[in-house]
């Protein structure tokens, strides 16, 4: 088998509608500007795309882009991201998945892919480190994503699938791998528009070499340490899943209940993940390679099932009121097979329960009722009767029916499942992140709800707290590692585990710059260095690192700006300004006004949330 040293920095740029293919090499300069991931897919298309194309159109482009850590053996590395124009948002759109194409492709000595143009026939493509072979999928169109991927198994390592959702241009159809997903934005929908079925890899041609194997090593030892001492990656999440989070958030008064009009409700320990774990006796089942092990499969009533993410079970058990293990996993095991985002489904069906209550609209689906779900989950997929309107998203229907006051979303994107009147410094990034309601952009709640290291209820120093995490999870994104590597690198360092949680707060919330400045991210620039051969310098890296971050982050919302967005997208739904939780006396909601600015000044945007001149100069993204 052939070695590739470091990174191939080999892509393919595939044109569907002329079926052909270009080989191109990511630059030096361009690689140590956005690492990989999410970074060099926004980069391509920033270069490649024009601002105000259609995203089902033929002219969108989505990349495929594998990290400089995928193929390694890094800890927590089996992740790639995937770039594209939303179709339910209208803006840049990134997801990060941990399913098996990522190592297909990269061992098959490409770092990424991209795809623009629009096939006139279902194809599907497969490569190997010759190039692109377009085949006929018409075998395949209709098929769900787990018949498909059993298809090209046979011929292939791994591979990304559309299910009938992307195939009926479900707005938050995803895309799958093995059984995880690029999730969020509509990805499937993209592919489904391109007449994309699948994307199949050889994979196993090449061998990833690190460049500094014994600096590597190193490193890799400590990472493992860390995630194996931390209480979080080597506790809850490896005991109990996602689902440790059910427990957390209801006791911190954040879980999504009845549509976001709760916070807490008393059978909520029922879909916890300490639950799952006693009653149906679940195993691991993990993305590769993997150290923290937070996926796991369990026997849902003699049914064999990946055990439902957390995001899955607030938005489709308490935030429907619906408190049954076995229900959620066959509506987890639905969405998989049609290929649709949980979290937009979820949140889609609350805003249908109380529509209905209100006489907005005419449904069979009750809060706390789980007649009809499941028919109109398939339904939504198929694109068949109301179940087409609703693969519309909140947002759309909403507009039509009434009810834009309680459909739960940011810049067309469901919520995820975290009520940000109990952490508002969370709220703060719901509002300005640049794909919408999302919880990847930061986990700020974490410090405020679960931690205790900085008051949930204070608006001081939020804004810091906000860029700091969006600047490391975007540079984190780009590596790529899994975000859950962040409890272990924030909290097992010396300085951060051994003072008194009360000191932290103190310093967290009262001198926000300082604290941050303490804060040991270095392990992932470490690893960085040393898989790409460059010389480690701890503090100068660190900040390299985070600069890097920045750059990602502030173009994503650059290109953001160039479809519209502004200030006057920067908010939450109306339930969260001005409704408080019923499980708080107090009635407290999110003040967003009162950080938005001071956000937007420590940003470098204007007072309309767009990025200055001299701040996209300073990180590059536009010539000085």
């Amino acid at each position: 088998m052939q070695e590739i040293i470091g990174t191939s920095n080999r892509c393919l740029e595939i044109d569907l509608t002329k079926q052909k293919f270009e080989v191109f090499e990511i630059s030096k300069k361009d690689r140590n500007m956005f690492l990989g991931g999410k970074g060099m897919g926004l980069k391509f298309l920033y270069d490649r795309m024009r601002a105000g194309v259609d995203p089902l159109g033929e002219e969108n482009m989505i990349a495929f882009c594998m990290g400089a850590l995928m193929g390694t053996g890094a800890p927590c590395s089996g992740r790639f991201d995937a770039v594209t124009k939303s179709p339910q948002t209208g803006i840049m759109t990134a997801a990060s998945c941990g399913g098996p194409f990522g190592m297909a492709l990269k061992t098959s000595g490409w770092d990424a892919i991209i795809v623009k143009g629009r096939a006139s026939k279902p194809v599907y493509l497969y490569i190997d480190s010759k190039g692109v072979k377009f085949e006929n999928a018409k075998s395949l169109w209709g098929k769900d994503t787990q018949k498909t991927q059993e298809v090209l198994e046979k011929i292939g390592s791994g591979a990304v699938v559309i299910g009938p959702a992307g195939e009926n241009l479900v707005r938050y159809a995803n895309i799958c791998s093995g059984h995880r997903f690029l999730g969020r934005g509509g990805m499937g929908a993209v592919m489904g528009s391109k007449n994309l079925k699948a994307i199949v890899a050889k994979g196993k041609e090449f061998k990833i070499v690190p460049k500094k194997q014994k600096r590597f090593d190193r490193v890799k030892n400590k990472f493992n340490r860390y995630i194996n001492s931390n209480s979080i990656t080597s506790g809850s999440y490896r005991n109990f899943g996602t689902n440790a989070n059910v427990n957390l958030s209801n006791a911190a008064g954040i879980l999504p209940v009845r549509n976001f009009t709760g916070g807490s409700h008393g059978e909520a320990h029922k879909i916890s993940g300490e639950t799952m774990a006693e009653k149906h006796d679940t195993k691991y089942s993990t993305c590769r390679p993997c150290t923290i092990l937070c996926g796991h499969k369990g026997n849902f009533d003699g049914n064999y099932r990946q055990v439902p993410e957390y995001e899955t079970t607030g938005l489709m058990g308490s935030n429907l009121e619906i408190f049954d293990p076995v229900a959620i996993s066959e509506w987890n095991d639905i969405c998989t097979e049609v290929g649709m985002d949980t979290i937009s489904a979820g949140g889609t069906l609350a805003w249908v329960m109380e529509a209905t209550e209100k006489g907005l609209i005419n449904s069979n689906l009750k809060f706390g009722s789980k007649e009809g779900v499941s028919q109109m989950l398939k339904d939504i997929g198929h694109g068949r009767g109301l179940g087409k309107e609703l693969g519309l998203g909140s947002k759309a229907l909403s507009k039509k029916y009434g009810g834009e006051d309680f459909a739960i979303h940011v810049k067309g994107l469901e919520m995820a499942a975290y009520d940000p009147r109990g952490a508002i410094g969370h709220g703060l990034s719901y509002a300005v992140a640049n794909r919408g309601a999302c919880h990847l952009s930061t986990t700020l709640f974490t410090l405020e709800a679960y931690f205790n290291m900085a008051s949930p209820n204070a608006k001081r120093g939020k804004p810091t707290m906000v860029k700091f995490m969006e600047n490391i999870f975007a540079a984190v994104n780009s590596l790529h590692i899994c975000q859950f590597t962040a409890f272990a690198v924030f909290l097992e360092p010396p300085l951060i585990k051994f003072t008194p949680v009360p000191m932290l707060k103190l310093l967290t919330q009262n001198l926000t710059p300082i604290a941050l400045s303490l804060m040991d991210v270095s392990l992932w620039p470490e690893i960085w260095y040393s898989i790409v051969g460059k010389t480690y310098i701890p503090l100068l890296s660190m900040r390299k690192f985070m600069k890097i971050g920045e750059r990602v982050h502030v173009l994503e919302r650059y290109m953001n700006t160039r479809e519209g967005i502004s200030k006057k997208d920067d908010t939450l739904p109306d339930r969260l300004l001005y409704e408080g939780r019923k499980c708080d006396p107090k009635e407290k909601v999110v003040p967003i006004d009162r950080m938005l600015g001071k956000y937007y000044k420590i940003r470098g945007y204007d007072k309309n949330g767009i990025p200055k001149d001299r701040t996209l100069k300073r990180l590059g993204i536009v010539k000085k």
